[in-house]
């Protein structure tokens, strides 16, 4: 698998990463081992998770991992802080408190003493950013984590935070983890261009569409899968129910059936190929999707392919972004 350099930090992650929202939910203890095993054997070295991923329970996952299926130096160990869940539903908190205890409490369940990248999981509009950026400066010069970035943050933002953290010798903001697909190119706007021009690796989360563009549900929603669960339907449901998202499917789907791959493939080949993605971070629910995965690796599309998805997902242009 390849490996790439996470904007132009020294930070090397593999070209797929391992996303854990459903472990310890969805995805049982031998699932688990038996993704990870298959995932590193591949290559892959970036694995991401989140104090808030199943209120712990996946990081927990994870760290038992650590203690028996793989060794932690060969990972990149990524996890996000800033969301806490409490008695009314999740509540974001990036408070310089609130983080460094999410870090300390997600380093606990890992059973590490760093993680190589630690995120802010999202914008905090009570919290200063000033506060939010001195509190990843400290989780550097702590020694708990390598590395810094944010997650689905606007590309001002990741400017104003990028500026205040290069006061700080030797410590800059790394990576911005954001969802990106054929089905979601909004990050093309204003964070794609920012990206390049700070040196920022983009991570990108639901590569797939949320699974929308396997293309598994266009003819019926499956028994067992997401979007017929109780608790990711409605994540799922917005991209079922957008008829420009059921017209890039079947663009996809039809690019498949021509190279003789299958539309996970296709989808993956395109996101790779774009400018600032470091890596693509699919949530593998089982050993059989993880396999699939890692099988589209290969796939290079021919340049008229990725202009025809190109055309059928393009974003509307408008102001500011042209003028």
């Amino acid at each position: 698998m390849e490996r790439r350099q996470v904007g132009t930090s020294g930070l090397r992650v593999s070209s797929l990463g391992l996303g854990t929202m459903t472990w310890g939910r969805d995805t049982a203890v031998d699932d688990a081992s038996a993704i990870l095993r298959s995932f590193v054997d591949a290559g892959g070295t970036l694995v991401d998770t989140a104090a808030s991923y199943g209120d712990g329970d996946a990081e927990r996952l994870l760290g038992e991992q650590l203690a028996g299926t793989v060794a932690r130096d060969e990972l990149v160990l990524c996890t996000k802080g800033g969301v806490r869940h409490g008695p009314d539903g999740p509540r974001r908190d990036a408070s310089r408190g609130g983080l460094l205890a999410d870090l300390d409490g997600s380093l606990a369940r890992l059973g590490v003493d760093h993680v190589d990248l630690f995120l802010v999981a999202c914008p905090d509009p009570t919290t200063p950013l000033e506060e939010t950026i001195s509190a990843l400066r400290l989780a550097v010069t702590s020694g708990r984590t390598r590395y810094v970035g944010l997650s689905n943050v606007p590309a001002w933002t990741a400017a104003r935070a990028a500026t205040l953290l290069e006061a700080a010798e030797g410590i800059g903001l790394t990576a911005l983890q954001m969802e990106y697909s054929l089905l979601q190119r909004g990050v093309e706007r204003e964070t794609v261009p920012a990206s390049a021009s700070l040196g920022l690796g983009l991570l990108a989360w639901s590569p797939l569409g949320r699974g929308v563009l396997t293309g598994k549900y266009r003819r019926a929603v499956p028994v067992g899968s997401r979007a017929a669960s109780d608790h990711l339907a409605g994540f799922v449901g917005q991209y079922l129910e957008d008829g420009d998202a059921a017209a890039v499917v079947e663009a996809v789907a039809t690019a498949a059936e021509g190279l003789g791959r299958s539309p996970l493939e296709v989808a993956l080949a395109w996101l790779l190929a774009r400018p600032t993605v470091a890596s693509a971070v699919v949530g593998a629910r089982t050993p059989e999707q993880i396999a699939g995965t890692i099988g589209a690796l290969d796939l290079s599309l021919p340049g008229e392919v990725h202009a025809a998805l190109d055309d059928v997902s393009a974003l509307v242009p408008g102001y500011p972004e042209r003028w």
